[in-house]
């Protein structure tokens, strides 16, 4: 078995374009994305579906050390909808050690989907440090095959693209070592809609990695979006008017907070790292408590006019 460097990925979150919630039947259509596959989908705890992965052909070089590495392969790409709301576009692929040291057939790539072969010498640091920086020059581009998947998903016929409020896409560019001795983590903001996150844990496998951090992605995108909301504020804007800023969270996304919902077992630490720092759901508490006074407040003026 080829020696496994590391896995990365990128995750595209972004509001459906929909005036309301998508109903189950039309996003299992909009999701069917590979012809003949089945998309999955799930009503508990919160709606969800998953497209198929499609598999994207790469031959590209990758950054390692000074030369200039090879890698050869297919990216896995797919899209998800939940709550009928939120939109998202994943990109990943595994990078392991080739062997050959030359360029085999399709056929050899083709038998193992979601895997890049290296050509050339390698330094597994130094390409995690170029996917996640988005380093000139490499041609691995993930963000490329994110952004087309959740822009064929945005642009259907069956949506009325009509948002019910704008709101910026956010990226999830991440790294996940070969499983180690020591679960950590380290998850970066690096500008209001870019986010990097390191990664190494004992016992998760791939597809768990990848289900964590679009998991991880949409509940920043939700925070986010939550934040900028309640902090649109004018200085001196009436209260009505600022009720009916955060009236959209009432409306789409309150309910949709459920972190590690489907959290497989073996990334449940890696979520408990999270809510104790950065403290996800204590920003999240925080900030839904100021629209609730902000709602009573509300109330309270309008009953004493």
């Amino acid at each position: 078995m080829a020696e496994h460097l590391v896995t990365v990925g990128e995750v595209h979150t972004g509001l459906l374009r929909s005036s309301t919630a998508l109903a189950a039947t039309d996003t299992e259509a909009l999701l069917d994305l590979v012809q003949g596959r089945q998309v999955r989908r799930s009503e508990r705890p919160i709606a969800h579906a998953q497209s198929p992965d499609r598999h994207i052909g790469v031959d590209c070089p990758l950054a390692s050390s000074g030369a200039r590495v090879r890698g050869v392969g297919t990216v896995c790409t797919r899209a998800t909808i939940t709550g009928g709301h939120v939109a998202q576009a994943s990109a990943y692929a595994r990078v392991v050690r080739g062997t050959a040291g030359r360029r085999l057939p399709w056929s050899h790539y083709l038998a193992t989907p979601g895997t890049i072969e290296t050509i050339g010498k390698v330094d597994a640091g130094r390409i995690t440090d170029a996917v996640l920086t988005g380093e000139p020059g490499d041609a691995l581009n993930l963000d490329a095959i994110g952004n087309r998947t959740l822009d064929q998903v945005q642009h259907d016929h069956r949506l009325d693209h009509r948002p019910a409020f704008r709101t910026a896409r956010t990226r999830l560019r991440w790294a996940a070592g070969p499983p180690g001795t020591l679960a950590t983590l380290s998850l970066r903001v690096d500008d209001p809609t870019t986010r990097t996150l390191r990664l190494r844990h004992t016992a998760a496998d791939d597809h768990a990695i990848v289900e964590f951090c679009e998991d991880l992605a949409l509940h920043d995108w939700l925070l986010t979006t939550l934040l900028a909301m309640v902090e649109s504020r004018p200085a001196g804007s009436a209260r009505a008017e600022t009720v009916a800023r955060v009236r959209p969270a009432i409306d789409f996304l309150l309910h949709l907070w459920m972190p590690a919902a489907r959290t497989d077992p073996a990334v449940e630490e890696l979520w408990r790292d999270l809510e104790h720092r950065p403290g996800f759901s204590r920003q999240w508490r925080v900030n839904v408590d100021r629209i609730r006074d902000q709602l009573a407040l509300d109330t309270i003026e309008r009953l004493g006019r």
